[in-house]
């Protein structure tokens, strides 16, 4: 366990092409869903974690984001971290280190959508997390629980939440939920400009020191416009019965 992480960051950088014709003119993280943007939930969540100082990349309409952000009451503090071209997933955080702390920090995919479990999932990272044996410790979720899922998997993860990727024709159980608890040391080495976290997490993997952790909660995989309207009608009905 380690001290709740005061440094975060959110990937808002892409172009959400199987998002269209919503993302024509309008980022995929400022897409609301269920009322609220992606974008000041994933905030939202990084603020009740202890988050002080949050990141965001951006460059498709990114004025959009900065005219939001800048219109944004309350914690956490918010770095923008322009590209003028895309930097891809690893590279943007590379790029964004010097905003990001000493210390581990979290990453979030600008369309992660979660609702948590008994435990606070950001919370839950920072108590599993083991800076002594962990470069990046992922949020999972498990494939069978994905409704409109209809990929492979991601992860395999043993007893002690080690990873290792799917291998050619395999199906595993998890699938990245698209948050994460890193360290700067997993972007040791990071080559210049563009490239995936992918490359960083195998790197990780050579080592030993790349674990995961399943989410104990609702997560919903938001790729197409039918996919929020899925996630929509269901968070509808989980509302619903709520309130019986």
């Amino acid at each position: 366990m380690i001290p709740p992480p005061t440094h975060g960051m959110v990937m808002a950088a892409g172009l959400g092409t199987r998002m269209r014709p919503l993302s024509d003119n309008m980022p995929k993280p400022m897409l609301p869903v269920a009322g609220r943007t992606l974008l000041d939930r994933a905030l939202d969540q990084l603020a009740a974690a202890g988050v002080r100082n949050a990141v965001v990349n951006t460059h498709w309409k990114g004025e959009v984001i900065a005219a939001h952000l800048a219109r944004r009451a309350g914690p956490p503090a918010i770095t923008l971290s322009p590209e003028a071209e895309l930097l891809e997933t690893g590279g943007g955080v590379a790029r964004a280190l010097p905003h990001l702390g000493a210390g581990p920090f979290y990453v979030i995919n600008g369309d992660a959508y979660w609702l948590d479990g008994p435990g606070t999932a950001l919370r839950r990272l920072a108590h599993a997390f083991d800076p002594e044996r962990m470069d990046a410790l992922l949020l999972l979720h498990p494939a069978a629980k994905i409704a409109n899922y209809a990929g492979r998997g991601d992860f395999q993860m043993d007893a002690e939440g080690r990873l290792r990727r799917r291998a050619e024709r395999e199906v595993v159980p998890y699938v990245y939920a698209g948050v994460q608890l890193a360290t700067p040391a997993l972007f040791a080495g990071a080559p210049a400009g563009a490239f995936s976290t992918n490359l960083m997490w195998n790197r990780a993997m050579e080592k030993g020191r790349l674990f995961g952790l399943r989410h104990d909660g609702l997560w919903y995989h938001l790729s197409t416009p039918a996919d929020i309207a899925a996630a929509e009608a269901e968070l509808m009905g989980h509302a619903t019965s709520a309130t019986r």
